[in-house]
């Protein structure tokens, strides 16, 4: 792949990455509830969800998917399921529940926690699959290699990746994380909102 053709395919991964939407919202409310790692690692797993569909794109996959209407609904269902799962975990939070823990244990299981959710919002999201087949039919050809797509693939993870990681390390520091720990509760709330309304619109 020459570098004009990858930096037209890094820049329309960046405007998909940092298009707002249930990923933001999941890295934003983690992140505010389980401090900068919790986020960060939100953004990792979220960024390996993409990254895989990235793969699975580019080897023609994912058209299948979006070929098959009884597996595009199956996967369909169930990221509207795991969204409302994360709505309603949302609402139901308890104020003061977010307080971050001093334990490394903790810490680890909370930061496994936030990669397993991230992941999940990605990879359980049929229209990455759309998104994918469609951006890649512009750069992928008969004789694409596996090189190729593993290319494809470190570009739309990583970027993606990393935008999350960044947007969990802003959020993080000192008296912008204390503002957004002050008003925890209020973004639990809409960060539920948000997720129940996405995975209804899903069903629908």
């Amino acid at each position: 792949m020459i570098l004009t053709t990858w930096l037209a395919l890094a820049a329309i991964c960046v405007m998909g990455a940092i298009s707002p939407g249930p990923s933001l919202a999941l890295v934003m409310r983690n992140t505010v509830r389980g401090g900068r790692w919790h986020g960060v690692a939100t953004g990792l797993g979220h960024g390996l969800g993409v990254g895989l569909y990235a793969l699975i794109a580019a080897y023609g996959l994912a058209l299948l998917l979006t070929t098959t209407p009884w597996l595009f609904q199956l996967v369909q269902y169930a990221g509207a399921g795991f969204l409302a799962w994360l709505g309603l975990r949302s609402l139901l939070a308890k104020p003061g529940s977010s307080a971050v823990t001093e334990h490394g244990s903790t810490e680890t299981q909370s930061r496994q926690l936030g990669a397993v959710e991230g992941f999940a919002v990605a990879f359980l999201n049929p229209q990455l699959a759309i998104f994918f087949v469609a951006l890649f039919s512009q750069f992928v050809h008969a004789d694409t290699g596996w090189q190729e797509a593993l290319l494809m693939m470190l570009t739309a993870g990583g970027i993606d990746a990393s935008w999350y990681s960044l947007v969990a390390i802003a959020l993080s520091h000192g008296p912008v994380l204390a503002w957004l720990r002050a008003q925890s509760l209020l973004i639990d709330r809409l960060s539920g909102l948000v997720l129940l309304g996405i995975a209804i619109k899903i069903v629908l």
